[in-house]
């Protein structure tokens, strides 16, 4: 897994020098900014997965750069300020930051919050990554994502609908890991045969139930796709992916 690379934005040399020695001591890869121009070429010319950044930047606007950051850039966004009022704070929401936190902090209590908001990022991410790779082989199953067909061991295809195929993508693109009945709901981003009702926990049961009346030999006694209990779903194989 690639190191987390940062962006520190801080107009205080001091103070971004001294954040980004501390994420690099607990094993991140940190880079200083100052301004809005430093962040757009960082963004250009590296990947950057987190930013943080600082709402009082000299004569620049920490809300207003996440604001226009926003308009084309999805990276993550944590505002860093010491102004902590409700309404400062919902202002960096309401522009797209990811989290806010009030100066002066707790150097551990920043570093949760980083975690907590790369991980949520990689695992939105990890339910779209992959949509378009070629093939996906498990348990002698294939799906071949270029003709988007579905083969069963025998080599006998299957036919899917467009939802139930997408919810089998999600599910191969995160072998193993517990999925939660609203992460795949909204994951599951194509139209066809299902209406808004699906978003609903009651509607991924249903969907889930056919997905497994097509994979599984026994349906009622699912070994690939296992409800978690007490989380929602998990896809309990190996995936081997193929690319083009």
């Amino acid at each position: 897994m690639a190191i987390p690379r940062i962006l520190v934005v801080d107009d205080d040399v001091e103070m971004r020098m001294m954040m980004v020695q501390f994420l690099r001591q607990n094993s991140f890869i940190a880079l200083p900014a100052g301004s809005e121009q430093e962040i757009r070429t960082q963004l250009a010319d590296s990947r950057v997965d987190l930013v943080l950044l600082d709402v009082m930047l000299g004569d620049e606007n920490g809300v207003e750069i996440c604001s226009r950051l926003r308009q084309d850039q999805q990276v993550p966004i944590i505002l860093v300020s010491a102004l902590s009022a409700d309404h400062q704070r919902m202002a960096g929401y309401e522009v797209g930051a990811d989290d806010y936190i009030a100066k002066p902090f707790n150097p551990d209590l920043l570093l949760a919050r980083v975690r907590a908001v790369l991980l949520r990022a990689r695992r939105s991410s990890s339910l779209i990554y992959r949509r378009n790779v070629s093939t996906f082989q498990f348990q002698g199953w294939c799906y071949d994502g270029k003709r988007d067909e579905v083969r069963a061991p025998d080599g006998v295809q299957v036919a899917l609908s467009k939802r139930e195929t997408a919810l089998l993508k999600v599910f191969l693109a995160n072998p193993h890991i517990p999925l939660t009945r609203d992460e795949i709901a909204s994951s599951l981003d194509v139209t066809g045969d299902a209406s808004g009702a699906e978003a609903t926990g009651r509607a991924i049961d249903v969907l889930v139930g056919r997905l497994r009346s097509k994979i599984e030999a026994q349906p009622k006694d699912p070994k690939l796709l296992r409800t978690e209990r007490g989380v929602g779903y998990v896809f309990a194989t190996d995936v081997t992916i193929e690319d083009s």
